[in-house]
């Protein structure tokens, strides 16, 4: 049988693959592609081995900064960051979750001055016995990645 592509190729970019279908839009919302002046290609709800149904984001031209892929680890975190130069992948990068994210998690306490005044919010990355967790670093409120409100 013939393998067909679904989406066409990017001369010159950026590759995110294996995004979990319901998690494609996140991704989407931090980083900010809604103003990116760049080509973009997004598609969903395609055929996945490994995780049954994903998502694809392809950016031309644009190499992702390291925090940018950090926030990526953060969402989708078995998500593969391609780059791409003249049709070919001359890198891949690992996703690794920073040691603090700022601005994009909401606190999920109620009473965390986060979520009363204009103050951005901190958390720092732990990491207990393989399960990774948020601590607001003003409330100390711990959540688990899959419990993260993203802002």
């Amino acid at each position: 049988m013939e393998k067909k592509l679904k989406v066409a190729a990017l001369r010159n970019g950026t590759v995110i693959d294996h995004i979990p279908s319901d998690k494609l839009f996140k991704v989407v919302s931090i980083l900010h592609l809604d103003t990116c002046l760049n080509q973009i290609t997004l598609a969903n709800n395609l055929e996945s081995a490994k995780i049954g149904s994903k998502g694809l984001v392809k950016i031309s031209d644009r190499a992702l900064e390291e925090d940018e892929t950090n926030k990526i680890a953060l969402i989708a975190p078995n998500a593969k960051i391609n780059i791409i130069k003249e049709y070919e992948v001359v890198e891949k990068r690992p996703l690794v979750l920073p040691d603090e994210i700022r601005e994009i998690v909401q606190c999920g306490n109620p009473n965390c001055i986060t979520n009363h005044q204009p103050v951005v919010t901190r958390f720092f990355v732990l990491n207990e016995e393989g399960v990774n967790r948020l601590k607001c670093r003003y409330c100390e409120r711990e959540v688990r990645l899959e419990e993260v409100k993203i802002k």
